[in-house]
């Protein structure tokens, strides 16, 4: 239950400002773009810090810096409901997001350390299912309560709700195994370069990093411009339908387990090649006049990302050194998350020049170059055959 709630947490806020981009950009006589920031700043946040906290795991105890992570999002979550301008919202948003990385990071390893290697994987999977539930929670209260009373109490109550988790992990999650401290010093930040450098050397890992970008800009990209045409002729949508799009995540949480079963049949460049072309119909569906359609449309798209998620994901454990891969997860982690703040941003400029559907043929364009990346850079090396030797 404290694992699961860690995903709960670290998730809650991240995208809660989704369904209210149309009621912000109203509110303080912003541009679309300058809404968008609002999710950007956040993801932004977690890119930059991610590989911050990947060393403070090494050097501090995890459940200390997990339940300080949880408060630390609380915090300037409370504080944004104090916002009076578009830019102290984005300020606040910037630093909830430089917390989330201190959950994330650490939930992962403290989960490898404290339980037996026979259940790891099913620990990891009520990690993930409070990822996908904290997320789905955030985006749909958040847009629920703005509409009944204010965004302010959106954030108040999103706030006071992350405060509570945090006493529930403080009392629940054991504080775990007592480890010795990791040396520390110009040696080993020596060999944390060199190990970056060469991992960027490598062809497969860099289009697995390219592949994580365009996942997360793919799902943020769509979700966050698509409130501005749903809230616009003809479809008119409210705050709280907007945030009730959100449900369309459920079907992906059941879809993503059984494709998983299956990439391990098809292979890896197949089930992403799957994954990404289902994506991108999706993505082409949302330009259909029906609502209904539309929301095919986005079940597909989240469907078809959480699968390309569990296939990256896959790939960089094959592909990363096996001294190598904490480190490889970081740099896909903010690689991931770069992706999230260029999705929140960039569309702006095609929303400009020809709204919803401009967008969608950058978005699709997107992922048809991650395809591409992914079935080049995704080949496995030749095998070195060793030369025949010469009879006597």
């Amino acid at each position: 239950m404290a694992v699961t709630l860690c995903g709960v947490c670290a998730f809650l806020q991240l995208y809660c400002t989704q369904p209210l981009l149309p009621l912000l950009t109203r509110l303080f006589h912003a541009s679309k773009t300058g809404a968008g920031m609002t999710v950007s700043a956040a993801t932004l946040g977690v890119a930059l810090s991610a590989p911050v906290f990947g060393a403070l795991t090494e050097r501090l105890a995890r459940k200390r810096v997990i339940v300080a992570s949880i408060v630390g999002i609380a915090i300037p979550t409370l504080l944004a409901a104090t916002s009076t301008s578009l830019a102290q919202l984005i300020f606040w948003r910037f630093l909830q997001g430089i917390m989330v990385p201190g959950i994330v990071a650490v939930v992962i390893t403290y989960i490898g350390e404290e339980w037996s290697p026979d259940r790891v994987a099913l620990i990891m999977s009520f990690y993930v299912s409070g990822t996908a539930l904290g997320g789905f929670i955030g985006r749909i209260s958040a847009g629920i309560l703005a509409d009944w009373f204010s965004w302010r109490v959106s954030f108040l109550a999103l706030g006071a709700a992350s405060l509570a988790g945090a006493a529930a992990v403080a009392a629940w999650l054991p504080h775990g195994r007592r480890r010795p401290a990791p040396p520390a010093g110009p040696a080993t930040q020596l060999t944390f370069f060199y190990q970056v450098q060469g991992l960027f050397r490598s062809r497969r890992l860099v289009a697995t990093f390219a592949v994580g970008f365009n996942v997360l800009f793919s799902l943020v990209g769509v979700f966050t411009w698509i409130t501005f045409h749903l809230s616009a002729a003809p479809f008119l949508l409210s705050t709280t339908a907007l945030s009730s799009l959100f449900f369309v995540y459920l079907i992906g949480l059941i879809v993503t387990p059984a494709a998983g079963f299956l990439i391990t049949r098809v292979g890896l460049r197949a089930g992403i090649a799957g994954a990404i072309s289902c994506s991108m119909a999706g993505v082409l569906l949302t330009l259909a006049p029906s609502l209904l359609v539309v929301i095919l449309g986005l079940t597909l798209l989240s469907s078809g990302v959480f699968i390309a998620q569990t296939a990256s994901q896959s790939h960089l454990r094959v592909a990363a050194p096996p001294g190598a891969r904490v480190t490889a997860a970081g740099l896909y982690l903010t690689c991931y998350y770069l992706g999230g703040t260029a999705a929140g941003v960039v569309p702006g400029a095609f929303w400009a020049i020809g709204k919803w559907p401009a967008c969608v043929a950058f978005i699709v364009v997107m992922q048809a170059a991650a395809l591409a990346i992914a079935l080049i850079g995704w080949r496995a090396p030749k095998p070195v055959w060793p030369a025949p030797q010469q009879n006597p």
